[in-house]
């Protein structure tokens, strides 16, 4: 028999239980609280959940080992949906260009931005990058996130490409889930500049079929914006990667509308995600789908920028939100969701209630996995958080805080307090 584990003492309890799928309109408020909740973990999975008089009672629970959460908030860790995590170094240059007026897109024309990063990724050794990668995930760990999603796209070539998602693979589970995606589509490199259409083919003919022959990832990106592929272009790749099994995600509507929502319509996307130019026509459509519209407010404060996503609209209207870091080395450095619940309630007036449900469940759901993570139900996994805050509203309220005790990720404590144990 496994390893059980007592959680015992908490103030809040926040389970997030509810139907399966994504959480629209009220339900995004609901939190499914439990006051003086107790939670039976057993074998990394949670077998028994509810009042601390009943699951204390458990003949079960009798055995277990207790995790004192006295005074605290429990929930379920942080599922972070957008991240590029294979990156090499930060971009400290971009920084200063902005800080001086610059904008993102003539930093990109003087050679920052994303081509930066992409000679950076090329030039640097599977090694280095994963000592990067890891010290990242450590990070992450420790301010609440339990399952990352995490993106290539920073070499935008074939063997380049290939090593960032090999080494997502060789990081997965060492201890938080990782679900990889092939951006290929990011940028046009320099090996095709001038010329995006013969670059789509061959992402098409040589691409997209190496990365699904060696099952390297779960999907496929593009970028599809000003400075990056058209609506065409977007939609040839997309249609590519379906082909070959590879379900689609999509960067849209960051700077420019250039059809995002009938892009992710037309693809059947998982997520549509930034918005922040999102047409208010296309609301309502977005709203009527089953795709998850993932926010990334930290790029908006990080680019100094003022247009943030039409949260409170989408919401209204219905459709499934989520939210994310946008975890990159230029336009996003953070690792810590609290962060982004933060801006979400103070920018874009998201309760904060709602703003936890975008981040948990939300966001297991834009990745397929909210049968097993995103909530704490009996038979999903042990992934939660022991919280130093009394009330779940204190999360957002401190910002730029990590209020995280514990990180437990499948019944096993991975930071406790400023002592990390990663492997």
């Amino acid at each position: 028999m496994g390893k059980s584990l007592l959680v015992r003492g908490a103030r809040q309890l926040l389970t997030l239980r509810g139907p399966s799928g994504p959480r629209r309109g009220t339900a995004l408020r609901d939190l499914a609280i439990i006051e003086s909740g107790a939670m039976l973990v057993e074998d990394g999975v949670v077998s028994s959940i509810g009042p601390a008089r009943r699951v204390e009672n458990l003949a079960a629970a009798r055995r277990a080992e207790e995790l004192d959460a006295s005074g605290c908030v429990v929930m379920p860790g942080f599922v972070d949906s957008h991240t590029h995590l294979v990156h090499g170094p930060p971009r400290l240059a971009d920084y200063e260009a902005r800080i001086e007026g610059k904008t993102y897109q003539e930093i990109a024309a003087n050679g920052g931005g994303i081509a930066s990063t992409l000679r950076a990724v090329r030039r640097f050794t599977a090694r280095w990058l994963e000592r990067q990668a890891a010290a990242d995930l450590a990070r992450m760990a420790a301010c609440g996130t339990t399952t990352v999603e995490a993106k290539s796209g920073y070499a935008q070539d074939l063997a380049g490409e290939l090593k960032s998602l090999r080494l997502l693979s060789d990081l997965d589970g060492r201890p938080l889930d990782i679900v990889p995606t092939f951006l290929g589509a990011h940028v046009t490199p320099p090996e095709f500049q001038g010329n995006p259409e013969s670059y789509i083919d061959f992402l098409i003919r040589k691409a997209l079929p190496e990365v699904a022959r060696r099952k390297l990832a779960r999907f496929a990106d593009v970028y599809c914006d000003e400075g990056a592929f058209t609506y065409a272009q977007a939609l040839r790749y997309l249609l590519g990667a379906g082909r070959l099994g590879l379900p689609a995600r999509i960067h849209g509507a960051q700077f420019e509308d250039l059809g995002a929502v009938r892009l992710a319509l037309e693809t059947r996307a998982y997520s549509l995600d930034h918005l922040e130019a999102l047409n208010p026509r296309d609301i309502d459509a977005l709203a009527r789908s089953s795709i998850i519209a993932t926010l990334l407010p930290g790029s908006v404060l990080h680019l100094g920028l003022t247009r943030y996503a039409p949260a409170r609209a989408l919401i209204d209207a219905g459709a499934a939100v989520a939210l994310a870091t946008d975890f990159n080395p230029g336009t996003s450095p953070t690792w810590n969701m609290q962060m982004v619940l933060s801006l979400a309630c103070s920018q874009m007036r998201m309760t904060p209630a709602e703003a936890i449900c975008a981040a948990t469940v939300n966001g297991a759901c834009a990745l397929g996995l909210d049968g097993r993570t995103g909530s704490l139900e009996a038979g999903k996994q042990a992934d939660f958080l022991v919280l130093n805050v009394s009330d779940y509203r204190e999360i957002p309220y401190y910002f730029g805080a990590n209020h995280v005790r514990d990180t437990v990720k499948r019944g096993v404590p991975l930071a406790r307090g400023k002592e990390l144990t990663l492997s």
